[in-house]
């Protein structure tokens, strides 16, 4: 149940919903589970979150121009200059707390090839979960 529930909550932390899968990360390495099968369902499930970004970034087009949408065009255009400059690479920052969400959804909307996706966006978020397993242990010592 705790791996099901740490896959849970990293999807949700991938997503725009608020959630905090190191602070579950943390105290599931703390009650001395086994670390590959937390670091691994921890990647999993962000990576599989920021799919979802990806897939929902792959659609803006066919929204922008509704009066609800939520980004101008403006605003497109320049996350689309941004993410031409850096180029898919970027995606290996979509671990970050701010702006890596975003980062995900223009990687979508850029049409990033889906296997260079998740392999990029898979590589951040495990160093990222590695970094929080070490942190825990060296704090613990």
């Amino acid at each position: 149940m705790a791996y099901l529930t740490l896959f849970l909550t990293s999807f949700a932390a991938a997503t725009l919903l608020p959630a905090y899968s190191e602070i579950l990360l943390g105290t599931l390495v703390s009650q001395n589970y086994p670390l590959f099968w937390l670091w691994f369902w921890a990647t999993m499930g962000n990576t599989l979150g920021s799919v979802v970004n990806g897939l929902i970034g792959r659609q803006v087009d066919r929204f922008k121009h509704k009066r609800w949408f939520p980004v101008s065009e403006l605003q497109l255009h320049k996350a689309r200059n941004r993410f031409n400059r850096y180029g898919q690479w970027s995606l290996l920052l979509g671990w970050l707390p701010i702006g890596g969400d975003a980062l995900t959804l223009v990687g979508g909307i850029m049409r990033v090839p889906w296997l260079n996706f998740v392999v990029l966006v898979g590589i951040g978020k495990g160093l990222r979960y590695a970094f929080v397993i070490w942190v825990v242990l060296t704090a613990s010592g």
